[in-house]
C-alpha cells in the first residue's frame, strides 16, 4: 500500500515538475514576440501527435518522433536573444511582483493631450502603446526609463534639443518603459509618398504586433494613430482620445488586448 502511494505521488509530481517547466519558460519569455512563435510550435506538435496516435499513422508518428529531438536542439539557437534576457530578468528585483490595475482611459487622455501640444509646437513624436504582443526586443534598442507615464514627460522627450527625441517611446501599461527606439520601417509599396519615417515605422510595428503607434509630424503638425498596418491620419486630441479609449484595453492583471479598428481614413 505504502509503495503504491509513493508511486502515485511520484507520478503526480513528475507532470507537475513538467507543468512548472513549461510554465516557467513561458514566464520568463513574455514581453517579447518569441512566446507566440513558441506557442505555435507547441500547438503543432501537440496537434501532431495526436493525430498520429488516433489514426495510427506510422510514418507520420516516426517523422514526428526523430523531428522532436532536433527541435529541441533549435529552440534554444533561435531563441538564444530571448532566453538570455530572460536569465537576466531572474535578477531584476519585483520580478514576481504582481502588476497593478491601469486605466485606459487615463493612458489615452494623457497621450492625447502630449500628442496634442507637441503637434501645436510642431515637434516630432512617436509614442508606441504595447498590447498582447511584447515588445521587449524594441525595448531594448533603447534607452530604458521606466517612469510614470505624464504628458509633461513626454514633452520633454520630444522637444527638438532634448536627447532622447529620435526614435520610438514605448509604454507598457501607463509606464513609459524605454526612449530612442529602434523599429522596423514598413515595406508597403502603397504607402504614400509623403510619409516620413515616422509614420512608416509606425506602420512597421503595427504590421506585426497589435501595438498602436501615435504620430505627430514634425512638418505639418498632424496627428496619426497606426494600428494592424492601418493608419488613421489628421486627427485632433479629442478624436485621438476616442480612438485610444476604443482600441486600448488593459485587463485587471495588467495584460492588454486590442481591438481592430475600422479603416483606413485620410
Amino acid at each position: 500500500m505504502f509503495a503504491e502511494l509513493v508511486s502515485r505521488f511520484t507520478v503526480v509530481l513528475d507532470i507537475l515538475l513538467v507543468a512548472l517547466v513549461i510554465y516557467g519558460l513561458f514566464y520568463l519569455i513574455q514581453g517579447t514576440r518569441a512566446v507566440q512563435l513558441l506557442r505555435g510550435i507547441f500547438f503543432v506538435v501537440f496537434l501532431a501527435v495526436l493525430a498520429s496516435s488516433i489514426f495510427q499513422l506510422n510514418a507520420f508518428s516516426w517523422l514526428i518522433r526523430n523531428s522532436i529531438p532536433a527541435l529541441l536542439v533549435a529552440i534554444p539557437v533561435v531563441f538564444q536573444p530571448e532566453l538570455r534576457r530572460a536569465l537576466e530578468r531572474l535578477g531584476r528585483p519585483g520580478m514576481f511582483l504582481s502588476r497593478r490595475n491601469v486605466s485606459a482611459s487615463q493612458v489615452a487622455h494623457t497621450v492625447a493631450r502630449a500628442a496634442s501640444d507637441l503637434a501645436a509646437q510642431r515637434f516630432g513624436a512617436l509614442i508606441v502603446l504595447e498590447g498582447a504582443t511584447g515588445l521587449q526586443d524594441f525595448v531594448d534598442t533603447g534607452v530604458a526609463l521606466d517612469a510614470q507615464l505624464s504628458s509633461d514627460l513626454l514633452h520633454a522627450i520630444f522637444f527638438k534639443n532634448a536627447a532622447l527625441h529620435d526614435g520610438a517611446v514605448i509604454v507598457r501599461d501607463d509606464r513609459i518603459v524605454a526612449a530612442t527606439c529602434m523599429l522596423p520601417l514598413s515595406e508597403n509599396p502603397t504607402i504614400g509618398r509623403d510619409l516620413g519615417t515616422r509614420h512608416r515605422a509606425a506602420l512597421g510595428i503595427t504590421e506585426g504586433t497589435d501595438a498602436i503607434a501615435v504620430v505627430v509630424s514634425e512638418e505639418t503638425g498632424t496627428i496619426s494613430v497606426a494600428h494592424n498596418g492601418r493608419l488613421v491620419r489628421r486627427l485632433d486630441e479629442g478624436e485621438l482620445n476616442r480612438l485610444l479609449r476604443r482600441l486600448y484595453h488593459p485587463t485587471p492583471n495588467g495584460n492588454r488586448w486590442l481591438r481592430r479598428n475600422g479603416a483606413e481614413r485620410k
